[in-house]
């Protein structure tokens, strides 16, 4: 036993995707992070901090993972952290309404010789099913460790868990539960001998040696590399088998000791998956729900955006007003009004619209329904060479391509993570929904929410096409089973949306205040000087310059106005800056209001641009190189320059391919 603690314990929370174990953290550090209800969202390790009746504990978030078995990258960084981080104590969180398949994992971290605290989550699911955990039995046939039932949803048992962690603490590590075969357990001993002795004889001291023991006889690569132990007579050969035999005849045990009623209560998820992950109709339903979100984003974002352009108006003639009483410079004045106010501030009435868009994908997702997007995929993913789960990046990239390139952490080969990061950025980001709310609005008025659903679909299906044409050239032998979790059916969690939500919204507005704002100066400059300095007219300016140079590239796609160009360029550095480009560029305030619209639709006319030269430059948008920031994600992941800029220089092809057709087929049908 210890007799003293630490200053600061580092306590890790370890568990299986979806079981709630990154709300846990948020509970204990008040932590903004995303909860995603799909596997493969937790793709780092998070750091918080708490404190418990004087104890300052420093908490680390970790990859769901199902085992401490390196297949995944989760796995690969979750056992990292384990072994070689410091942790002092683990807090496995399990589901509790999936017991027998959470405890495996248990199973393997009880074998590491650290003091385990076992947090059982979603216990009200539990109570709601008509089953009962035997809370005495339970923590008996896991060796005397604590079990504390926590609702991490509901914020109960928390004070619990931290006075079971600093006690357990001090308590020690565990003591063995499962006693494998005898021969194999003769085999482990034997090897934990001879282990103990390799670290004596450098000085050093081993704390896991049992663990270690079993992960040679498992022939675990790594640990073989680091802990080459000449036993040929002991390792003849893999036991991986043996021993994940041994834990689920010791789960099968406890299941039927501790767990009653399993089986009394028909699950409710099990009668809405029925319908909604049929091998017909799931596909279906699934357009028909993200229909209903865009029809949301639409109708009801449309309304609520009246009242910012309302306050956009105000404020921008305000500012103006204010400016010439002061007798400020007529440049100052137009760089505040016309460059920044204007390429801010119609980036903001777009706001309700990126609400309401965030908010119905957040209720989706910890409902608990963006997980089976994935298994209701899998036939078509399988078709082009990719399993369903490299659908759940594609379905994450709909917010932001950033994490979403992130994700595919979670795919297990390299050439399925760069095949998926790939075609991630074809689905319509946050970021591009501005750029579809006003041209649908103002070309499409009629049917605006069925033209921007329109480019959602094109995206995935342009993104299958890619892996699909990929897959013909370049065929691949390996077979892509699904194995992901579904996790159940539950009532979002208020708090958990809000902190989605907010999050993204906070993003939204931190890109309009820095990116967009800095954008919107350096495009005023460009439009507002020239070789000979301050022009006139900006049709004499660097920025006409530039986009000249490229309007005969952009002809054949509908696109020859040198302002599109200059504006599809700003675009690079976030996508809304195209809609502020365009404010800018014609000089039309508050861009997104009715008079905007109309105003911008009538100089566009003016120049023969019409429906179809929009919907090609919608696709043109949709297509082309995603952010800067995605890009530099992009790099990240893969670690080659020369890759991230092939696929780039393939989309923008790609891009001006597709808005070409659209438009030199179009142009000759309407």
């Amino acid at each position: 036993m210890k007799t003293s603690s630490k200053q600061t314990l580092t306590v890790g929370f370890v568990g299986n995707p979806n079981c709630g174990k990154t709300t846990l953290f948020n509970a204990f550090t008040g932590a903004s992070l995303k909860v995603a209800n799909w596997p493969g969202v937790t793709v780092e390790r998070v750091e918080g901090e708490a404190e418990y009746k004087g104890q300052k504990l420093r908490l680390i978030d970790l990859p769901g993972i199902y085992s401490l078995t390196c297949y995944s990258i989760e796995e690969r960084v979750s056992r990292k952290c384990i072994l070689e981080e410091g942790i002092d104590v683990i807090v496995n969180v399990v589901d509790a309404s999936s017991l027998e398949r959470n405890l495996y994992l248990t199973m393997q971290l009880l074998e590491l010789q650290k003091p385990v605290v076992l947090a059982l989550n979603m216990m009200d699911i539990v109570e709601e099913r008509g089953m009962e955990i035997d809370m005495h039995r339970l923590p008996e046939m896991l060796g005397e460790i604590p079990v504390v039932p926590v609702s991490a949803r509901r914020r109960t048992g928390l004070d619990v868990l931290l006075h079971a962690v600093v006690h357990h603490y001090e308590e020690g590590p565990n003591e063995k539960v499962v006693t494998y075969k005898r021969g194999l357990e003769a085999k482990i001993t034997k090897l934990q001998q001879m282990l103990r002795e390799q670290c004596k004889s450098v000085g050093s001291r081993m704390e896991n040696d049992r663990w270690l023991a079993i992960k040679l006889l498992e022939d675990d690569e790594e640990i073989r590399r680091h802990w080459p132990v000449q036993a040929p007579e002991i390792l003849d050969r893999s036991y991986e088998n043996d021993i994940i035999n041994g834990k689920y005849d010791y789960i099968e045990e406890l299941v039927e000791e501790c767990l009653f009623h399993k089986e009394e209560k028909a699950a409710f998820t099990e009668k809405i998956d029925a319908v909604l992950t049929h091998r017909v109709w799931g596909i279906p339903l699934f357009l028909l729900i993200m229909a209903a979100v865009f029809g949301l984003t639409f109708t009801v974002g449309d309304f609520l955006k009246g009242y910012f352009e309302t306050g956009l108006d105000y404020f921008s003639s305000s500012v103006g007003s204010f400016l010439s009483a002061v007798k400020t410079a007529d440049w100052l004045v137009s760089l505040v009004v016309d460059g920044i106010i204007a390429g801010v501030g119609g980036i903001l009435t777009f706001l309700p619209n990126i609400f309401i868009l965030f908010l119905a994908l957040a209720f989706l997702e910890d409902s608990g329904y963006m997980a089976r997007v994935a298994y209701v995929m899998d036939s078509v993913m399988g078709m082009v060479g990719l399993s369903g789960k490299a659908f759940l990046p594609m379905v994450l990239g709909f917010g932001c391509t950033v994490p979403a390139v992130m994700a595919t952490r979670a795919l297990e080969s390299e050439r399925d993570r760069r095949r998926t990061i790939l075609i991630t950025p074809f689905m319509s980001c946050s970021a591009r929904l501005p750029i579809y709310v006003l041209f649908a609005g103002m070309f499409f008025p009629d049917c605006a929410m069925l033209t921007a659903y329109s480019l959602y679909l094109l995206g995935v299906v342009v993104a299958i096409g890619v892996a699909l044409a990929g897959n013909r050239l370049f065929p691949s032998r390996e077979e892509h089973a699904l194995l992901i979790e579904l996790p159940e059916y539950k009532t979002p969690n208020a708090r958990t949306i809000a902190i989605y939500v907010w999050e993204k919204v906070k993003d939204y507005l931190t890109k309009a205040g820095t990116t967009i704002f800095i954008a919107s100066i350096l495009l005023w400059f460009l439009l507002n000087y020239g070789p000979g300095g301050i022009v006139s007219d900006i049709a004499d300016s660097f920025g006409a310059g530039v986009g000249r140079f490229l309007v005969p590239f952009l002809i054949p796609a509908g696109l020859g106005m040198w302002q599109i160009a200059v504006a599809l360029i700003s675009g690079l550095s976030a996508k809304e800056v195209v809609v502020s480009s365009f404010s800018v560029l014609f000089a039309v305030g508050n861009i997104n209001s009715e008079a905007g619209m109309r105003q911008l639709s009538e100089i566009l006319a003016a120049n023969g641009f019409g429906p179809v030269n929009a919907y090609a430059l919608m696709v043109f948008c949709l297509l082309y190189s995603p952010c800067m920031a995605a890009v530099a994600a992009i790099r990240r992941e893969t670690h080659s320059w020369r890759w991230t800029l092939e696929m780039v220089a393939f989309q923008v092809a790609l891009a001006w391919a597709a808005a070409a057709i659209v438009f030199q087929v179009g142009s000759r049908i309407f």
